[in-house]
């Protein structure tokens, strides 16, 4: 007999529409509580945000505030900061939570298993020496240690660390 770990919070997700007027990294950035939000950081062109629905504690995102679908469609002021971008929100995980290494990537497309096809953005995710998760492999679950508030708060640290040095 399998038990059964319920995540009703999965299902505004897989419902949600996406689109100009529905995306969420169109929409959260025109909103000004960042921390609701769960942006950590805005640039000029891009910003980091947290995934709300993520793989392990840290994990996150970085995209342009244009509604790009596609990276060759990014101009080279908006690639330049988000690959900043990237290699900063690897130091605040580093600072935050002591990885041992990162898997940093972008799905372009449904069929490349993009979760937002039309707003391209990149995966900062933290890994750990032997982080792989039983859960993950037999019942589609992730376990999370930590809730997203205490690692927005625990990550914004870091990134405010960065900035006083």
């Amino acid at each position: 007999m399998s038990e059964r770990l319920w995540a009703p919070w999965r299902l505004t997700y897989i419902e949600k529409k996406d689109g100009p007027d529905g995306c969420f990294l169109v929409e959260l950035p025109k909103q000004q509580n960042d921390r609701d939000n769960l942006i950590l950081h805005r640039g000029r062109t891009a910003f980091v945000i947290m995934n709300a629905f993520p793989y392990t504690n840290g994990h996150l995102l970085v995209a342009p505030y244009r509604h790009v679908g596609d990276i060759a469609d990014l101009d080279d002021d908006e690639l330049l900061e988000i690959n900043q971008l990237v290699a900063r929100a690897c130091g605040w995980i580093r600072r935050a939570y002591g990885p041992d290494g990162f898997n940093i990537g972008v799905n372009l497309g449904s069929a490349a298993g993009a979760g937002v096809p039309t707003h391209i953005h990149w995966h900062v995710v933290p890994r750990w020496m032997g982080d792989t998760n039983f859960m993950t492999v037999v019942g589609e679950v992730r376990v999370m240690p930590q809730s997203l508030t205490e690692s927005y708060d625990r990550l914004r640290a870091a990134a405010d660390a960065e900035e006083r040095s």
